[in-house]
């Protein structure tokens, strides 16, 4: 199987996303997102008529069979304080995250 992606391309996507890995466990992402690709390409490969209309599922799941969908209605969360104190830092009530440095993308 050709990879791919590369190591050099790994890494760099492993720094862009600011993620810190060890050998391993970054050798064993790759890999697996490797594979990944390899199942994508092999799904890819099957032939389909054009008489087949593209679908999110195989099952057809036409409104009279399907449930009505549930009103979205807002609940408020029992424990949101707890929540809040366990954050390193907060401003009115909102997490205040780090900045993470960006380089620009040419």
């Amino acid at each position: 199987m050709a990879e791919e992606i590369s190591r050099e391309t790994f890494d760099h996507l492993v720094h862009l996303a600011a993620l810190e890995l060890e050998g391993q466990e970054a050798e064993y992402i790759r890999k697996q997102l490797n594979l990944q690709l390899k199942s994508v390409r092999e799904l890819q490969s099957i032939p389909v008529g054009e008489d087949i209309p593209p679908a999110r599922h195989g099952v057809p799941f036409p409104p009279e069979i399907s449930a009505p969908p549930r009103k979205d209605e807002w609940l408020p969360c029992p424990v949101s304080d707890q929540i809040v104190k366990q954050a390193p830092q907060t401003e009115d009530r909102y997490f205040v995250v780090p900045e993470i440095p960006h380089t620009r993308l040419e």
